[in-house]
């Protein structure tokens, strides 16, 4: 069977003491890896080996590390090299640190020991009921992350993907702004309290911005990413509906492709629209749908949105004037009336099964 990787958000709940550990730790842990870039960038070395030769020892007396933290510091700098051997980079102290298996492991279902300056700490973890059940397929390396005062680890997990069956129908989905998702059944899915959440978050913030004082940046500090945590919620809550359903039709899904429509959009949208479309992320709406799709065993594919929402599903006659407004479409060929989103999504469906036709081109008549 094969598998995916997904990565498990663990939140740590150390006591004072340890979290005092860990940061120094953390900072320890930067220090040595700025100090091994700098190194193999000044010698012009940039491989795991080279590096170690020529500083190992050095950051163990320096920084006071272990050996297997020196080891992972340094590949903490050979990461970063692999992407831009032009700028030597720079490690912020509280930085992300990589722990590995000689590092730190689970005890039990609620406690995980993790290296530090001092030695091995125990510290307690709680876990969403949703990874709950796949600790046992965690595996390899773990990063330490400080966010906003609190501990996480992030850890990778083997997750078994069910085969894919081969499907002749789909389940077209059309997104957008009033609607998030429209399906080629006719559901849909509104965005009218997450636009009203999108506004009060930012009147909430445009008044404290105002204000200015000691008291409101704090109120600030707290209310950041509190907006993208929200959408990240929906968009998961909603991928999850999709693929569930989807599954239950014994159909695939079939999505609009719409890499760089803030771009696209940007000069013909009007500035209240874009600031709704720069809001929402279809593209973190997709990487769910994705995922979630391949562990259910459910097929997933990616077509041209163009002209889906300008097209008359029942005829194929395309012109912008069937397009009446926001919700309505009015073909003036056949004269087929529908919602226009969900005209758009039954032909986002039929191009989701011209994808998997040989020699077809997924595309809407023009």
């Amino acid at each position: 069977m094969l598998g995916m990787k997904l990565v498990v958000q663990i939140k740590l709940l150390p006591d004072a003491e340890q979290a005092s550990a860990l940061l120094a730790y953390m900072a320890a842990f930067n220090a040595a890896a700025t100090q091994a870039a700098r190194v193999g960038f000044d010698e012009g070395v940039f491989s795991q080996p080279s590096i170690h030769r020529l500083c190992y020892r050095e950051l163990r007396n320096t920084f006071g590390v272990s050996s297997q933290t020196a080891v992972r510091a340094i590949g903490k700098a050979v990461e970063c090299f692999a992407r831009d051997k032009i700028k030597c980079p720079t490690f912020k102290s509280l930085g992300a640190v990589t722990y590995d298996q000689r590092t730190f492991s689970f005890k039990g279902i609620d406690r995980v020991s993790l290296l530090t300056q001092g030695g091995r700490i125990l510290v307690p973890y709680v876990v969403g009921d949703y990874f709950s059940g796949r600790l046992h397929a965690l595996k390899g390396q773990a990063d330490l992350v400080y966010r906003d005062g609190k501990f996480f680890l992030l850890c990778i997990a083997d997750v078994p993907e069910l085969p894919v069956t081969p499907v002749r129908e789909f389940l077209g989905v059309d997104l957008g702004i009033v609607n998030i998702a429209t399906d080629s059944t006719g559901e849909r899915h509104t965005g009218v309290e997450v636009e009203q959440h999108r506004k009060r978050h930012l009147r909430v913030r445009s008044s404290f911005q105002r204000k200015g004082t000691k008291s409101t940046k704090r109120r600030l500090k707290r209310l950041s990413g509190r907006q993208r945590r929200y959408q990240t919620w929906v968009n998961h809550g909603l991928s999850k509906h999709i693929v569930a359903k989807a599954k239950a039709l014994g159909a695939g899904i079939a999505i609009e492709d719409l890499t760089g429509i803030r771009i696209r959009t940007k000069k013909t949208a009007r500035r209240k629209q874009r600031s709704q479309l720069s809001n929402w992320s279809f593209a973190q709406l997709r990487v769910f749908l994705t995922y979630k799709a391949r562990m259910a065993g459910v097929s997933l594919v990616v077509v041209d949105p163009r002209n889906t929402s300008r097209t008359c599903f029942v005829c194929g006659y395309c012109n912008p004037a069937n397009r009446l407004s926001q919700n309505c479409f009015s073909c003036t060929s056949c004269g087929h009336t529908d919602h226009a989103d969900h005209n758009a999504a039954r032909n986002i469906s039929r191009l989701g099964q011209l994808v998997n036709l040989p020699q077809k081109s997924a595309t809407v008549n023009s």
